[in-house]
């Protein structure tokens, strides 16, 4: 399998699954309740929504870099805010921009030319990732979206123990 084929599958298997280290981000996301996605049940940990959102300002920036933009921090933030009267079509507007975020990187993933995949990734600022390979920035993003999928995982776990009702 070349390179650029093996991204986009880790990068898919770690949006939409199956992973093997459990549900994707996209499927954790999937039954969670507005209520589930605001609620804060482990105090001074981030909400469900704030880590579906920050995950998507992630792939927006990794998928601009990879059109050739210079490293910065997410257009939205580093850590978006969803609005603090989340509901229900709001709530699943957040899970809908996602899926799509996850398609566009996908399909600039497909169509990035594998022989620039060693290069560096425009700017120099190694804590937006700037001076790192391209390549790197793309593992990077599976390992980001496993990692938040296993925090949303864990919230929504404690607040279904909490309230079996949820």
């Amino acid at each position: 399998m070349d390179l650029i084929r093996q991204l986009r599958s880790e990068l898919r298997r770690s949006l939409h699954g199956p992973a093997w280290h459990g549900p994707a981000l996209l499927e954790v996301l999937a039954d969670v309740t507005p209520a589930e996605a605001c609620a804060h049940p482990v105090p001074g940990a981030h909400s469900i929504a704030e880590l579906a959102l920050h995950a998507l300002a992630w792939i927006e920036e990794v998928t601009r870099r990879l059109q050739g933009a210079v490293a910065a921090l997410p257009e939205r933030g580093d850590w978006p805010l969803p609005p603090p009267d989340l509901q229900d079509p709001g709530w699943r507007s957040i899970h809908e921009e996602l899926s799509r975020g996850a398609e566009r990187l996908e399909r600039t993933v497909g169509g990035f030319p594998p022989e620039r995949l060693l290069e560096q990734v425009a700017g120099s600022d190694a804590q937006l990732g700037g001076g790192i390979r391209h390549v790197v920035m793309l593992h990077g993003l599976a390992q980001h979206n496993a990692y938040h999928g296993g925090q949303i995982a864990l919230l929504k776990r404690a607040l279904r123990e909490r309230s079996p009702t949820a």
